[in-house]
């Protein structure tokens, strides 16, 4: 009787032990699983954000046929107008996505030029560009763009349109294009507002 029970409690630990393994497998599993989504998800994600370049440019390579006034509108905008698939397309680039303000007053407006250019043999269209907050807005001199041309985009922050004071803020202009690869490129700026003048 005594063998039978020590039987018994070795075939009991060991579907314990075997539980524990298939369970810590099953963990592992898991934490691959989701360590292959989440490159998965960088990687297609690399390549849709907007290429950052430095440009050569002069006053005759500035679009300025079509100027307008990027403001906050989260409303659906229309449909993207691609071009023609196997015809030329146009590449959007711009020459910094982020740049940081550092510490301004409360009631600071501050502006940032950037320029996106257009790299592509297609025309690039800006079929609709939003900010992020009411505080921010972003004149663009064309919302379309030739190939080997670019815009510039003059983007201002206003520290006083809210009460951000002691806060560091950050905000976003989202420009929607037909460049097939990356029909959505953003441009961020951040800034520490100080409680003072």
């Amino acid at each position: 009787m005594a063998t039978q029970a020590l039987t018994t409690k070795a075939h009991m630990e060991k579907r314990r032990r075997e539980t524990r393994r298939k369970r810590g497998l099953a963990a592992a599993l898991v934490l691959v699983g989701g360590l292959l989504v989440g490159l998965a998800l960088w990687l297609s994600s690399a390549g849709r954000d907007s290429v950052v370049a430095a440009f050569d440019y002069g006053p005759q390579d500035v679009a300025r046929e079509q100027p307008f006034q990027a403001v906050h509108e989260m409303e659906p905008g229309p449909a993207i107008p691609l071009l023609p698939t196997g015809g030329p397309q146009p590449e959007i680039a711009v020459n910094e996505r982020f740049f940081d303000f550092g510490s301004i007053g409360p009631t600071d407006v501050v502006t940032r030029e950037f320029v996106i250019a257009n790299l592509g043999d297609g025309p690039l269209t800006i079929s609709r560009a939003y900010t992020t907050c009411g505080c921010t807005t972003a004149d663009f001199t064309s919302a379309v763009i030739p190939p080997g041309k670019v815009v510039l985009v003059t983007l201002r922050f206003d520290a006083g349109f809210h009460d951000t004071a002691g806060q560091t803020v950050r905000r976003g202009i989202i420009i929607e294009n037909n460049d097939p690869d990356r029909p959505s490129a953003e441009i961020w700026i951040q800034a520490s507002v100080r409680t003072n003048s």
